[in-house]
This record gives C-alpha cells, structure tokens and sequence, in this order.
C-alpha cells in the first residue's frame, strides 16, 4: 500500500544542497530530517554516496549523518549494530529504521531508512533511497500497512537525547603522524646464476634424403588407362550423323499365300473323252 505524504513546508534548495541553519527552536533531529528530505527524487544508484550521482540505502544514511558530523556505515549489515535499539513504539526523528532484505523469508538486514515522523505517531514514517521498480529513489514510505511491516526489524538511535552522536559511531580522524625523515631503505638487486649456455654448431649434418618407391604398375593398370583414353577420345569426337535405313518388314503367312497363288501357272483343263 502506498504511502500517504502529509502536506510539508516548502523547502528552498540551495547550492550543492548543503545543510542550511537550524530554524529557530529546532534541535539538530529536526535539521538531519529537514537535510534528508532535500534529497527526494534523487535516483537510485547501488554504492552511491552522492546526490551528484545518486544514493543506495545505507549511502543515503551516511551522506545525511556524515553532514552533521555523525559517521555510520556505509553497509545496512551493519547498520543493525549502529548506536542502540529502542523500541518501536520510542522511535523520534533521526533514528535509524532497519528492514530485513526483499527475498522471502529472509532474516539478514537488507534495507535502512531515517525515521521523520515525531515521538508516538502512527504510522511510523521514513525516509529512503528505495531500489523499487515502480518508483525508485529517495522517497517517503510507512510502516505500518506496508509491506515494510512484514520485513521490520529494529529502530536504531546514533544521537541521543540532546541529537548529539552516541560515540559508538562518531566521526574521528586518527591523529597525524609528525612529519619526519624516512629512512630510504636500500633496494637490493637479486644476483641470478646464469646458466652454462651450449655452443651451437655451425654445420648441420646433412640428413639423408629417403627415395619413394615408384608405384608398381600392373597389366590391369595399364588397360584401365588405355580404356579411359579411349572413353575420352571418343567423347572428344562429334557425333556422326546416322541415316536410318528404312528396314522391310517380311510378309506374314497369308501375304506369302497370297503371293504363292498369284505367281503358280494356271492349271490346264482336263479333257475328258465322250463316249
């Protein structure tokens, strides 16, 4: 369920969006909220630690903090150990809300925003660089109501009563080292054993020269060539002109009757005598 952002004071940007003076009767909780909600609709970015080019989670946290001079992790893992817990119900401004990861069932901390909604209000409100798909960057979600609810773990507090830092986390500089000559230390150069290096020849043995056997030739071997030669001079030669030559056909049996007849000489009458 999306949440619902109560009509704010409006809030002049300045350059480089630098933390401007605390307004009259407000204590340094107000102002570290007042500094985070400056960066609304800043974009998403894994790692980032810049509103130039864009915040994660914990990065948000430590830009807003490290303002003021607070320094947290820059890891939600560990954020679970930053400054002490307090109870949901005791969560003020400037604490720390921390939310297990997106995966289902998951127990690690994966998620981190900063608490703006006063002492005792319902729902609890926060500030965060979200990675959601629909509607990614620093906004303004809820607890209760949300799926946030589900994935809630613990409120942590890095100021305490008076916003100042709790120490557990407080920004410290190691203290320099006095400037003094450094002894150069003498680089020694390894001594490599070189190794006895053969004389080549000059003159290479000749190598002998192996001759291959000459293929066998066979009388088979010798007719298939001559076949195929003559294949190819044949195929080589145009084709020469056939006259067909009209073929007589012999005359069936009763033709050759027929024929029989016409050529036997007529039979002579056969006188009979009278009595």
């Amino acid at each position: 369920m999306a949440a619902r952002q109560e009509a704010a004071p409006p809030i002049v940007l300045v350059s480089g969006r630098a933390a401007g003076p605390a307004a009259p009767g407000a204590g340094p909780r107000d102002s570290i909220v007042r500094f985070a909600l400056r960066q609304l609709g800043t974009p998403y970015v894994w790692a980032g630690t810049s509103p130039a080019t864009g915040f994660d989670c914990s990065g948000f946290i430590t830009y807003v903090f490290g303002r003021f001079g607070v320094a947290t992790p820059h890891a939600t893992a560990q954020l679970i150990n930053a400054g002490r817990p307090v109870a949901r119900a005791q969560a003020q401004p400037g604490d720390i809300v921390v939310f297990t990861g997106t995966a289902e069932g998951s127990t690690t901390p994966g998620h981190a925003g900063i608490v703006i909604s006063a002492l005792g209000e319902t729902p609890l409100r926060f500030v965060h660089a979200s990675s959601a798909r629909r509607e990614s960057g620093v906004k303004i979600s809820q607890v209760e109501n949300s799926g946030y609810e589900r994935r809630f773990m613990q409120v942590r507090r890095v100021l305490d009563g008076e916003g100042t830092s709790t120490g557990v986390f407080a920004a410290s500089r190691p203290a320099a080292r006095p400037a003094g000559a450094v002894a150069t230390l003498p680089t020694a150069t390894p001594e490599v054993a070189s190794a006895p290096t053969a004389a080549l020849p000059t003159k290479l043995a000749a190598l002998p020269m192996r001759r291959q056997p000459r293929p066998v030739t066979t009388k088979t071997t010798v007719s298939a060539r001559r076949h195929l030669a003559t294949k190819a001079t044949a195929a080589r030669r145009p084709a020469a002109t056939s006259h067909k030559v009209p073929v007589k056909k012999a005359p069936s049996l009763s033709r050759r009757a027929k024929l029989a007849t016409r050529h036997r000489p007529a039979a002579s009458p056969v006188k009979t005598k009278k009595h």
